[in-house]
């Protein structure tokens, strides 16, 4: 191969890796906006892209909810690790938790995809895998620093936010509140408390 067919094969890489950049942006704003009943026709349009190259990359709408939905365990993932760091794991989980709620309240369309567990799911598993895995790192810290009641479980994680999806968007809901009684209840009781049941 020459040094200008080389050139030109790196260029078509850039730009395929920025149609694909373009692609996910668009399919983010597009999906918060119209929920999972967007298409992709939608999204190739708020891409500035033909719907043929959307095609391309992402064969279905399954595949495009699925990355990003794995960018949304990704980017938790990365929450969680810089939660580690902290000396206080009970407030380190709770950041992690109000940060994925919050990113959750912002985006119907991976609430969607969470909540029904759909195709888009699957293709999110690896990565979901890898946030269960650091999720239960922290989970476990907490409850030997004695903040988190004992027999929760980081499994039980995607529950917990699933409960306060649930109750967000629908009249006289507070999402917050919910999650702030979600959280007191996750507590380790102290001695005391418990002898006065």
């Amino acid at each position: 191969m020459s040094t200008t067919e080389e050139t030109a094969v790196r260029q078509l890489r850039a730009d395929a890796r920025r149609n694909r950049e373009r692609i996910l942006d668009a399919a983010k704003d597009v999906f918060a906006e119209k929920g999972a009943d967007a298409q992709m026709d939608d999204v190739a349009r708020r891409a500035g892209v033909g719907v043929g190259t959307v095609y391309r990359h992402f064969p279905n709408k399954d595949v495009l909810m699925g990355e990003l939905v794995t960018q949304k365990f990704v980017s938790i993932t990365e929450q969680t690790r810089e939660a580690l760091k902290k000396d206080d794991a009970w407030e380190g989980l709770c950041e992690v938790i109000h940060w994925s709620a919050e990113e959750m309240a912002r985006n119907g369309a991976l609430r969607e995809a969470l909540r029904d567990a759909s195709a888009a799911y699957e293709y999110a598993e690896p990565a979901r895998r890898e946030l269960q895995a650091v999720t239960d790192k922290l989970v476990k810290r907490a409850q030997r620093q004695g903040e988190l009641r004992k027999d929760f479980r980081a499994e039980e994680m995607s529950m917990l936010i699933g409960g306060v999806c649930a109750s967000m968007g629908a009249p006289g809901n507070d999402w917050r509140r919910h999650l702030a009684i979600l959280l007191d209840g996750l507590r380790a009781q102290p001695p005391a408390r418990r002898r006065a049941r």
